[in-house]
This record gives C-alpha cells, sequence and structure tokens, in this order.
C-alpha cells in the first residue's frame, strides 16, 4: 500500500461528464477522463484492505459483490499511484481480457464493494482501469503479441461478443488454432450492436479485433451457423465447438395491438442506429434508421437497455420521452436490510434519463404502470397507448410478490413510437436446434454444474446462452472459464490462470 492515508488526503474525482444538453448533440462518448498526475492520486486512496471486497465477486443474497473477474484492483491501484502503468497493465490484463471494454460500459460492482464507500466515497477503480489500458494502448503495451507455438488443435467460437472473444482470445494464447464466426457484418456481438455508440464507440471494438486478428484468430462474419453454414459442418471441422450466441431473443409484449406499425424491439432500434451512424461516417441520414425524431416515445422497461433507448431518442430529437417500469422505484439509499458489501439496491438515475430530464424538466421514467393495449390510427400506425398501474401483493401459492392491476387505474397516453425494452428469454432456437444442445424451461443451454459442455459431444456453451441475460463482465468471466474447460478437454491439462 503506498499511501496509508490517501483515502483521508484525497477526494474521490471521477471522469466528468459532458452537459446533457450539449451531449445529446452527438453521438461521441461524453466522460473526460482526468488528467494521468490525478489518476494516479486516486490510486492512492484504495487502502490496499485485509478482505479486498472489490475484488471478490461473491453472491451475497443473490447479488454478486465485487468483480466477477476478481481484478487485482488494490494491486494495480498501489502501481499507478507510483507510476509504475506498465506493471498496472499487466496485472490488470492477468485478469480481464478486455478493459477497453469493461471501463466503459461496466456498472462498476468493484466500486459498489469498496471499503471506502462504506463511510465515504468509493476508490475510483472504474475510471483508474479506463486510465491503464488508454495509456497501455498509447505506449505499446496493448501491441499484439503472436503465439510462437502452436498445439494443432482448432477450435470454433459462434458468437463474437464479450464471452466468445475472451474464449477466443484464451485459447489462442494458449496455442489452439481459433476461428470465430459472426451472423452479423461485424464482429462483437452485443457489444458493438447492443450498447450504443455514447457509451462504447466501435472504433474501441475494432482495435481489439484488429490486435486479435494480428494475434492469429479468424474471424468469419456474415456466417449465421445453423442457417448459410450447417451445425453438423462445423463439429466435423473443428476438434472443439464453444457457443456463445448470447440471450438474443427479445421478451415481447402480449397485449391488444401489438401488431401496430410503429413498435419495435429495443435491439433492433438501437441496432438501426448504430449501422446507419457506421455506415454514413457518424450522422444519421433520414430513411436508414429507425428515427424518434419527432416522436412521442414510450419505452417499456427499465434497465440499461431501456435507458439507452431512452438516451438514443433524446439524441434523435423526439419530441418527448416516456418510460414504464412495472416495479416500484427502489429507495434512493441503502435500507438497514441491504447492507455494504451487497449490491445497493437504490434507485439509480443513468445518462439517458438525465438527459430527458434536463430537455424536458422531468424524469421520463413512470413506475408501476405497464401496458393493457395499443391504439391505431386508420394506417395502422400505433397512435396511443392505455396504461394501467400496478401494486405489489403476496401469491399465496408461491409466496412471492407480484405486481396486480389496479383497478379502475386505466388511462391513455398519445405515443407514435413504441420501443420494447422487457429483456431477453434466451438462446434462439434455431441455434440450438442445430447443434442439438439440451435446453431448460428459460431457453438457457443447460450444462452440469459449474461446468459448461453440453449433452453434445465436443460442444460446450458460455455466456448470456448459458445462464441468461446478464452483464458484459460476466460474459467475460464465462468465457474465460469455458476455455479453460476446453483446453483440458483437449489437452488432459491446462496452464490458463483465469484468477
Amino acid at each position: 500500500m503506498g499511501k496509508p492515508t490517501g483515502f483521508m488526503d484525497y477526494e474521490r474525482k471521477d471522469a466528468h461528464a459532458e452537459d446533457p444538453c450539449s451531449r445529446i448533440t452527438h453521438f461521441q462518448e461524453f466522460h473526460l477522463p482526468l488528467p494521468r498526475e490525478e489518476q494516479q492520486r486516486q490510486g492512492a486512496r484504495c487502502m490496499s484492505c485485509g478482505v479486498p471486497f472489490c475484488q471478490s465477486g461473491q453472491m451475497i443474497m443473490g447479488m454478486v459483490s465485487g468483480c466477477p473477474l476478481h481484478n487485482l484492483i488494490p494491486e494495480w491501484n498501489d502501481l499507478i499511484y507510483h507510476g509504475n502503468w506498465e506493471e498496472a497493465y499487466l496485472r490488470l490484463k492477468k485478469t480481464n481480457n478486455f478493459p477497453e471494454f469493461t471501463s466503459r460500459v461496466c456498472p462498476a460492482l468493484c466500486e459498489a464493494a469498496c471499503t471506502c464507500g462504506l463511510n465515504g466515497e468509493a476508490v475510483s477503480a472504474k475510471a483508474n482501469e479506463y486510465g491503464i489500458i488508454e495509456y497501455a494502448y498509447e505506449k505499446g503495451y496493448a501491441d499484439a503479441k503472436p503465439v510462437k507455438v502452436r498445439t494443432g488443435k482448432k477450435v470454433a467460437v459462434i458468437g463474437s461478443g464479450p464471452c466468445g472473444l475472451a474464449a477466443a482470445d484464451l485459447l489462442n494464447r494458449r496455442g489452439h488454432s481459433v476461428t470465430v464466426f459472426e451472423r452479423e457484418d461485424k464482429a462483437g456481438g452485443l457489444l458493438r450492436y447492443g450498447i450504443p455508440n455514447m457509451k462504447l464507440e466501435k472504433q474501441i471494438i475494432d482495435r481489439k479485433i484488429k490486435i486479435m486478428e494480428e494475434e492469429g484468430i479468424i474471424f468469419e462474419t456474415n456466417c449465421n451457423i445453423g442457417m448459410e453454414k450447417k451445425a453438423d459442418s462445423v463439429i466435423k471441422e473443428f476438434d472443439r465447438v464453444i457457443l456463445c450466441c448470447g440471450a438474443s431473443k427479445p421478451r415481447d409484449i402480449n397485449v391488444a395491438g401489438r401488431e401496430a406499425k410503429g413498435i419495435y424491439f429495443a435491439v433492433d432500434f438501437l441496432k438501426s442506429t448504430t449501422k446507419a451512424l457506421w455506415e454514413n461516417d457518424m450522422k444519421l441520414k433520414d430513411g436508414t434508421y429507425i428515427s424518434a425524431k419527432g416522436k412521442k416515445v414510450m419505452v417499456i422497461g427499465g434497465g440499461d437497455t431501456g435507458n439507452d433507448c431512452v438516451g438514443t431518442s433524446m439524441r434523435h430529437g423526439a419530441k418527448s420521452v416516456l418510460q414504464l417500469e412495472m416495479m416500484p422505484k427502489a429507495p434512493d439509499e441503502r435500507t438497514a436490510m441491504n447492507p455494504w458489501p451487497e449490491w445497493p439496491g437504490v434507485s439509480k438515475t443513468d445518462y439517458g434519463q438525465e438527459e430527458a430530464a434536463a430537455v424536458f424538466g422531468t424524469d421520463p421514467r413512470v413506475y408501476q404502470t405497464t401496458v393493457k393495449e395499443f391504439h391505431k390510427d386508420k394506417n395502422n400506425n400505433v397512435c396511443k397507448a392505455t396504461l394501467v398501474k400496478l401494486e405489489p401483493k403476496n401469491d399465496e401459492k408461491t409466496g412471492r410478490v407480484i405486481m396486480e392491476e389496479v383497478v379502475g387505474s386505466k388511462y391513455t397516453v398519445d405515443v407514435d413510437l413504441v420501443l420494447i425494452a422487457a429483456g431477453f428469454l434466451g438462446s434462439e432456437a434455431y441455434v440450438t436446434e442445430a447443434f442439438g444442445v439440451a435446453v431448460d424451461t428459460r431457453s438457457n443451454v443447460t450444462t452440469p454444474e459449474g461446468g459448461f459442455n453440453t449433452n453434445v459431444e465436443n460442444v460446450f456453451t458460455a455466456g448470456d446462452m448459458r445462464r441468461g441475460q446478464s452483464l458484459v463482465v460476466w460474459a467475460i468471466r464465462e468465457g474465460r472459464e469455458a476455455a479453460r474447460e476446453v483446453d483440458i478437454s483437449l489437452m488432459g491439462y491446462t496452464n490458463l490462470n483465469i484468477q
């Protein structure tokens, strides 16, 4: 520990966010990183705790506390405090394949579990991680390091999201020949088409993909396994196959009027904007994307995806934005039933909601509310929605809390664009059926407890396809663990140290 009193000597400072009314005029990242000298002072705030909850990644009361990747946070905080940025990078990369992604899109589970946060403000670990990886690119520490010895084994990874990329990266480093198959036109999966530019600019993905290619990984895009290319041929061609296709089947809203025009899944809305920006030099060209410009937008669902829809709609120039959340509003501060170091179950106002509030004067979210019916105009376009209030009640059969309709609470709002951000149901059937892997009632591919092998010989799975919709950091961890299991199955042992 470099400075025992650092957490008392220095106040927390984080990357500064651009003003909401300014940042909605563009689709670039809007957090301004700290100067390197200040970043080093922030490293001094880390107390090097005897029990570093920040890196524990343990489950407490059904919620994860700390980093699932077990990032060596106290170590690299101390290293940057002393100005040893190269060693900090090496310690960071020991547990995390893609800090360039997680330092931008992770909700910072480490900071929520930081001991400093118990009676003050947490160490700015996420910003420090960003500082380490970007300095590494600047200085060449993160350049490609091609493998010198190959094992002669071939592995196919289906899906190029964070899970598939993590598995491919480790197996390639081990010396296996890895080919990543991606059905979209560019690699990245969820990172590219599920996360908007203002959270993760796509050249950041391309920068890393280029390095992975230089290190020997082959990427085959526009290749939809199970449709354009048969699963059997992949199984025959490769020694092992890892399915990392995500939980990409969106949950629908089954109400009257759902067939109206102007109702889209959130993932389709976000993807259309990302593609339009990419194809038109970061400018939106009319007719090339699902537009919210001048529209009365209603987003159904909270969470990160719902917020991303709000933020994207604001950048389009929406006339108004309404966001529906079925559950009650979370408390503003931790309750006695939610003590540290549990994940804080508190209300969070994200960037999109901040932007809507800045423009329209009020938070766009309406809690304990859902859609009862959509109404169409003479051209079959959605024009109104009937909403209903909900209240929590205990289910006598299961003992669980359920949300029930409040009698007489119906009301109608004007809408002409509806975005469904109600989560995902699991893997897509055409993939699982093509490979013949077993799935559970939630469409997740089944594996032995703690394992990643499926019921099909030499076929493995990991990530959201196995565990259900989750965070990027969990996807990376799953990919790393699956890579280790695949390596053991190929070689009889492994030297992949993933923690």
